[in-house]
């Protein structure tokens, strides 16, 4: 999904970027679900949406900002093997991010962000402004792969595009429960 595909979605169901951390508290907290986080590329940035918002302490566990692949395998459960085979940049290590969040914090979601925030890192195969986010529930695991680098974005706006893909994401995974 590119940037424009979020902005679009997010438009269609009258989301502003800046209301999607309220939004998901709040319909944890009438859910009476629990979330955790697994940050790389935002660095604490969706922990810290989640727990801007007053009354997150009765919905969030935990985030763990896991920029180093060992944090990743040692703390949050991704596979050594995912690694070193996809990378760190890649839906599967999203997903198994995703999954070992949740359960080592034993939340009812999990949710997972792993990309290249540039400016520099990019390949061909893996250009600037890809992300992956993970979503982690007791019914199912998803990714999505998010496209965040069109109109030369930089580093800071990825980051604040990759969070809000993240809420909104888990906001839609919280309604299905």
């Amino acid at each position: 999904m590119k940037t424009s595909e979020l902005l679009e979605l997010l438009a269609q169901e009258n989301i502003e970027i800046k209301n999607l951390p309220e939004l998901l508290v709040n319909a944890l907290a009438k859910k009476k679900k629990r979330i955790a986080t697994a940050e790389s590329c935002t660095g604490g940035l969706l922990s810290g949406a989640i727990t801007s918002v007053s009354g997150a302490s009765g919905v969030f566990d935990c985030g763990v900002c896991s920029y180093a692949n060992h944090i990743k395998h040692k703390i949050v459960g991704v596979r050594e093997e995912t690694l070193s085979t996809y990378g760190a940049v890649s839906d599967r290590t999203a997903a198994e991010m995703a999954r070992g969040i949740r359960l080592l914090a034993k939340a009812d979601i999990g949710v997972s962000t792993t990309g290249i925030a540039g400016p520099l890192g990019g390949s061909q195969y893996k250009p600037v402004g890809l992300v992956y986010i993970g979503v982690s529930t007791e019914l199912g695991l998803h990714t999505e792969k998010m496209l965040l680098g069109e109109n030369n974005a930089d580093r800071e706006r990825i980051r604040e595009l990759a969070v809000a893909a993240a809420l909104y994401f888990a906001l839609k995974e919280t309604e299905k429960m």
